[in-house]
C-alpha cells in the first residue's frame, strides 16, 4: 500500500508552555483585585481628656492582677484580701462588688510576660458587667 502524500503529521507530546506566563500574570491579578483583606478591629476604648489627676480612696478600688499563667488575681482596696480566681469569674466578682460599692473602680494591672489574651477575658468580663471605670497598668 503506497502512502499518499509521503508526509505523515506528527503529534506533539509536549504541552505549549509559550502562554503560561500570561495565565499566571492574569490570575495574579484577578486574585489581587477581588481579594478582600479584614480590618484589624482592635480595642474599643474610649480614653478620656488629659485633666487634673484625682486622688481616689483605696476602699473604691478594686485591683484586678493578671499574672502570666492566666491566673487572676483579686484584690479589695484598702483590706489587701487577695483572691485568685479564672478570669470568667471576674464578671461576678464585679457585679458583687459594684453593688455594695457604686464609686468601684476596676484597676487592671498586667505583667509584661502575660499574653494579651488573658488582659482580654478580663477586659471583656468587666465589659459584660457594664463596668464603665476601668484603670488599665502594667505590674511592675
Amino acid at each position: 500500500m503506497a502512502v499518499l502524500g509521503g508526509k505523515k503529521s506528527k503529534v506533539s507530546d509536549e504541552i505549549p508552555s509559550s502562554s503560561m506566563a500570561d495565565i499566571a500574570f492574569l490570575l495574579l491579578i484577578f486574585f489581587l483585585v477581588t481579594t478582600t483583606f479584614p480590618k484589624d478591629k482592635g480595642l474599643a476604648i474610649v480614653l478620656p481628656e488629659q485633666g487634673e489627676e484625682q486622688e481616689v480612696s483605696q476602699k473604691n478600688i478594686l485591683h484586678i492582677l493578671i499574672n502570666p499563667t492566666g491566673a487572676v488575681t483579686i484584690r479589695r482596696g484598702e483590706s489587701q484580701q487577695e483572691q485568685t480566681v479564672r478570669p470568667s469569674d471576674v464578671e461576678a466578682i464585679w457585679r458583687q462588688d459594684v453593688a455594695q460599692n457604686e464609686n468601684l473602680i476596676a484597676a487592671v494591672k498586667t505583667h509584661p510576660d502575660a499574653p494579651y489574651r488573658f488582659m482580654i477575658d478580663v477586659l471583656d468580663a468587666l465589659q459584660s458587667a457594664g463596668s464603665e471605670r476601668i484603670s488599665l497598668q502594667v505590674l511592675e
